[in-house]
């Protein structure tokens, strides 16, 4: 979660008090912090992880539910009601606000109340899928308390539950989730978060019976745009690049980034630049995190190419930034990043120029503090491309318009 997407305005919003496209800034900071101090702890704990079905769901952008995440709609209950949650991939517990409420930020719906379903069960605090939180504690009742604590300091706690949980027409029985009756930080009005983490109590791993490991999305590239999610099916049309793991960093999905390249022409680099610390693949992460050795080759070239246009103050982290005033038509370089198996991916527009006005723009990559440091593939760079997590043959795959 961080900078508002292309199209998202302070106008747009139900509520005039959230932050601005520069004071959002610093989430993405604390998501590339979070990962950076645990891929540095090499005692971190190791989670341990027939024919699919397949459902889908439609992913928005919604400026009145999440100035910067993206949006999907599931059905909580018997009877149903349906919820507005964000998704990401760094995430294993899908949770929603419930009744009772302690502390809980303003949402488009009603909460959900467990009490209200007749399919709602609690969780002992025996089970599995209590033990294996991060944070767990037991009820007065023996029901499993759990709590979850992001990177940018927000915090859900309350109870792990299960219930029916619907999938566009599907019907997903004895789902685990959380129930978060007190929840705080920094929250938008979205009704939730879907975890589509490597962990034992994602979605991924709960229905694998159900969809094979298998799911795909589509990120808009705006507002007026539509993509997708869809469990358990693989999507015609994709290269595949083998997926890695991380020890320290068991619930995210990694691969092999070989290459970049500015207009066909690849960049001069060290053959280890991105293998040696690592990449990562992160809906939850805005913008592209790369070491400072390829950055600084990224930046070079990509000025030399931009060079008929005036140069703007950098914005926060983004030092390469134009102001294209009296310029009706902008010809940007091409940019590229390739994966092992020579799988290419060719950015978006919005991955390559990221509009913070009418007229300025940003080339939406960061540079890490060190090369040792993850390389983050952030959200801005597959905006509109079809994106495959074949998790149980250890696969990502990358196609072309996507969202269309």
């Amino acid at each position: 979660m961080a900078y508002a997407h292309p199209g998202c305005t302070s106008s747009s919003r139900m509520h005039q008090d959230r932050p601005s496209h520069v004071e959002l800034f610093p989430q993405d900071q604390a998501r590339l912090d979070y990962i950076h101090r645990q891929a540095s702890h090499a005692t971190a704990r190791l989670n341990p992880i027939g024919d699919s079905l397949l459902a889908r769901v439609p992913t928005i952008i919604d400026c009145n539910i999440s100035f910067y995440s993206y949006i999907i709609e599931i059905g909580l209950g018997t009877p149903t009601k349906f919820f507005f949650l964000t998704f990401d991939t760094g995430t294993d517990l899908t949770w929603t606000q419930c009744e009772p409420c302690v502390n809980c930020h303003t949402q488009k719906n009603p909460f959900y109340d467990p009490t209200k379903s007749f399919t709602f069960t609690n969780i002992p605090c025996d089970s599995s899928y209590c033990t294996q939180l991060d944070k767990f504690g037991c009820s007065s009742n023996f029901s499993c308390l759990y709590e979850e604590e992001y990177y940018d300091n927000s915090i859900t706690n309350g109870s792990l539950i299960e219930d029916v949980l619907y999938f566009n027409n599907d019907i997903i029985y004895n789902f685990v989730f959380g129930c978060g009756h007190n929840n705080t930080g920094v929250f938008d009005h979205e009704d939730g978060l879907l975890g589509l983490g490597r962990g034992p109590i994602s979605i991924i791993n709960q229905t694998s019976q159900l969809y094979n490991e298998i799911f795909s999305y589509c990120l808009p590239s705006g507002p007026n745009k539509a993509g997708y999610l869809e469990l358990g099916r693989s999507v015609l049309g994709v290269k595949y690049t083998p997926m890695l793991t991380k020890p320290e960093l068991p619930s995210f999905y990694f691969l092999n980034l070989t290459a970049i390249s500015v207009d066909g022409e690849r960049l001069t680099l060290p053959p280890t630049i991105f293998s040696e610390p690592g990449t990562m693949l992160d809906s939850g992460t805005t913008f592209s995190y790369l070491p400072p050795t390829a950055y600084s080759a990224l930046r070079s070239i990509f000025q030399k190419k931009m060079s008929n246009y005036p140069m703007a103050p950098p914005i926060s982290n983004l030092d390469t930034c134009y102001n294209f005033t009296n310029y009706p038509t902008v010809l940007l370089p091409s940019i590229s990043l390739i994966y092992d198996g020579e799988v290419m991916t060719n950015l978006h527009s919005t991955g390559r120029i990221l509009m913070f006005s009418e007229f300025i723009g940003c080339l939406p990559f960061v540079e890490n503090e060190d090369d040792s440091e993850v390389v983050i593939i952030g959200n801005m760079q597959y905006l509109t491309f079809n994106v495959v997590y074949d998790v149980g043959n250890s696969q990502i795959g990358f196609g072309p318009n996507g969202c269309s």
